[in-house]
């Protein structure tokens, strides 16, 4: 029962509407077969039973954990992993490292008390595994000899380390890590403060373009350097210096003589955040030489296990809002750059070299789905993981994340539509699942099936795909309520991976389209550029396209249809509820309302402007606004929840507060919800305001699942 308290505190919401918090009546047992209601998702953990609850509840988000970062070691005889468990004391996620036996699959933990611990890495020998543990305080280096099982902490850094990377020989490790500075000031210092008195903060003083980031807040004056300590331990050595940010991931040469890495350290950095070259440094002289030379972001670089070549991440900057990110392979000095993807239509994310040079495994999306390709040097690609997932537990986003050992054995996170992503193995054509972490979870509970449809977009005909979610024992033939659940972005991608928010919606007895409009990605770099310079747009007809297909396909009750989704999502909602009056309700969550503030305010001020609309607001304003959903909030008929993290500086809260504002003053019914302390990327990441943020949804759903008519005037009467 301690469970429901954690909820209860978790969302603040500002409403002249306070039956948006009134409770539901309770959902009848599973075995019935009959649809809970919908605001019941975690609220009926309580209540006296006769039976196990076999729908998915939001007390049941703190049972969760997801494997992420899978790293084999070099002999593929182990998989060292992280563990994400939420925890009910902390309310959230807590990362552990576990030691997988790749024969038996027998489990141990290695690195699990007292604090979290990240970021494993195998030394060259594998006989010893580095990682960043906060156990003790703040986070540190540690270093464990396998064989003996001791662990020792290199490092007293005041910062976090990051982008591990071990030395050749397995003598040195280095890594980055913010370095601080003082910041600007101006004027002189203010008169001495008598003794006991109380003054104000002194005042904040800020020069940089980007000032906050999301999820970090107010940036600390400083920049991200190279260091290098013994694997001994000893004290570090501080490598790269300037005032630009020398970032991971980092890869040593063969001779143990030099470090790559991908930088911008040109002096407009702020202002061209599209661009950045391959460098090497020297590990005696310091000296830094930059191996690359155009106006794109290369990044990444991974040297060949022969140590002849480099392959790197990049891309041609053409202002435009989305490209392939494509892989480069060049000789180790720099000559010779070629694109082994220059005809491949996908976007590489991670890239690894084969064992033997010659070619490199990428992990890319197709479709929805995420998967691991070998790509070779002639150019040549084929798939060796499917499955891969990973990309978060509240929406089905791509992603996951695999390594390789020197055997080509490929150790990745997968995961379906009904399971959080497990630790997998593939090897010799064989594919493994190594752990089952949510098993007690799986044995009890009914999830909804999920199923991919596609349809022909009403604007241009061009194939859209969607995935549906159908409530627990769904009877073919029944329509039932539909929420359109769009993804954010705009350049992502939903597919056939778990979700909790669908997951708690279809317990409540709704379908959930989770849907791929234009703009997403996965379906080559023309469909996502679709809405370059034109979002939000034709994408519209894409959603409204598919919704109808939903109902073709005798699924969705054509009278019962709500709307939702979280900043590029949240933008979307905006817009079809200013277009149509077909969806009962909707909650929009983290949107873009007006992008004249949004390129203004937000962290990205160098980009939102110049890639998405091809001009800044002084320039174009009429673009602007015709492209900002707050130009038609004046159409708008249908009850909109507006959600949004108080700490949110992607899509700052002076979005949400605008459209609710407006929403307010047009007499639309409206409620305003803020996520204590919840910034941009993390609204969902502590369990209880998850479960609580699903649970507002549901409930504002169901109180205008009649839908809303707007009074008549007294004129008009």
């Amino acid at each position: 029962m301690h469970k429901l308290a954690i909820l209860g505190a978790s969302l603040l919401v500002l409403s002249v509407q306070p039956s948006l918090a009134q409770e539901a009546p309770a959902a009848p047992d599973d075995t019935t077969g009959a649809a809970p209601t919908a605001a019941t998702s975690g609220a009926a953990v309580g209540s006296a039973r006769t039976a196990p609850e076999r729908r998915l509840t939001g007390a049941d988000l703190f049972d969760l954990a997801i494997a992420a970062d899978p790293q084999i070691s070099p002999d593929g005889r182990r998989i060292a992993y992280v563990r994400r468990a939420n925890d009910i004391m902390s309310d959230k996620a807590v990362s552990s490292i576990w030691l997988i036996d790749t024969a038996t699959g027998d489990e141990t933990p290695l690195a699990s008390q007292q604090g979290a611990a990240f970021s494993p890495r195998w030394s060259p020998d594998g006989k010893r595994l580095a990682y960043a543990s906060t156990a003790g305080g703040s986070a540190q280096l540690w270093v464990r000899w396998m064989a003996g099982g001791e662990a020792v902490r290199l490092t007293g850094l005041p910062t976090s380390p990051s982008s591990l990377a071990w030395s050749p020989d397995g003598r040195s490790i280095a890594y980055t890590m913010l370095v601080k500075d003082e910041g600007p000031k101006f004027g002189t210092a203010p008169p001495n403060k008598p003794e006991g008195a109380t003054w104000a903060e002194p005042l904040e003083v800020h020069d940089l373009l980007a000032y906050r980031a999301d999820g970090e807040g107010e940036l600390e004056p400083g920049f991200e350097k190279i260091f290098l300590v013994p694997a001994t331990g000893g004290a570090p050595r501080q490598l790269t210096f300037g005032p630009y940010h020398d970032g991971g991931p980092l890869s040593w040469s063969r001779d143990g003589q030099t470090l790559y890495f991908g930088a911008n350290r040109k002096p407009d950095w702020q202002n061209d955040p599209v661009d950045g070259e391959i460098y090497a440094l020297a590990i005696a002289s310091g000296r830094v030489t930059a191996l690359t030379d155009r106006d794109g972001p290369d990044g990444n670089p991974v040297v060949s296990p022969d140590g002849q070549k480099i392959a790197y991440v990049g891309f041609d900057d053409k202002l435009r809002a989305y490209e392939n990110a494509q892989i480069y392979v060049m000789n180790r000095d720099g000559s010779g750059s070629r694109s082994l993807t220059a005809n491949w239509d996908h976007s590489a994310d991670a890239v690894l070299w084969d064992s033997d040079s010659g070619g490199v495994y990428v992990q890319y999306d197709d479709h929805g789905e995420t998967k691991v390709a070998r790509v070779g040097l002639d150019g040549s690609v084929r798939d060796v993981a499917k499955g891969v997932s990973g990309g978060g537990l509240d929406r089905p986003y791509t992603g996951g994340s695999f390594s390789v050992a020197a055997t080509d054995a490929i150790a990745f996170t997968g995961g379906t539509a009904t399971r959080p992503a497990e630790v997998q193995l593939t090897s010799g054509g064989k594919t493994r699942v190594l752990t089952d972490l949510n098993r007690s979870l799986r044995e009890v509970k009914s999830l909804g099936e999920v199923r991919k449809i596609t349809t022909a977009s009403s604007h241009d005909g061009k194939p859209i795909e969607g995935w549906l979610t159908l409530p627990p024992g769904h009877v073919e033939g029944t329509k039932v309520p539909l929420i359109l659940e769009i993804h954010g972005g705009p350049f992502a991608a939903y597919g056939p991976h778990f979700s909790t928010d669908n997951q708690l919606y279809a317990a409540a007895g709704y379908a959930v389209l989770s849907a791929n409009p234009r703009g997403s990605t996965s379906y080559g770099a023309a469909f996502a550029n679709e809405i370059d310079k034109a979002y939000p747009g034709n994408d519209y007809f894409d959603l409204i396209s598919i919704v109808d297909r939903a109902i073709e396909l005798g699924v969705a009750d054509p009278d019962s249809l709500f709307v939702t989704g979280g900043s590029g999502g949240g933008v979307l909602t905006s817009w079809i509820v200013g277009k149509t009056k077909r969806f009962k309700a909707a909650v929009t969550q983290k949107p873009v309302i007006n992008w004249t503030t949004q390129a203004l305010t937000a962290d990205g001020p160098a980009f939102f402007g110049r890639y998405w609309l091809g001009a800044m607001p002084w320039e174009k304003p009429e673009l602007f606004w015709a492209r900002s959903p707050l130009s038609l909030v004046g159409n708008v008929e249908t009850p909109t929840l507006v959600v949004v993290g108080a700490e949110d500086y992607r899509t700052p809260v002076s979005e949400s507060e605008q459209y609710y504002t407006a929403l307010r003053l047009r007499g639309v019914p409206t409620a305003l919800i803020k996520v204590p302390g919840a910034s941009h990327g993390g609204i969902a990441a502590r369990p209880s305001q998850s479960a609580a943020k699903a649970a507002a949804i549901l409930a504002w759903f169901e109180k205008y699942r009649k839908g809303w008519t707007r009074p008549a005037s007294p004129a008009a009467r």
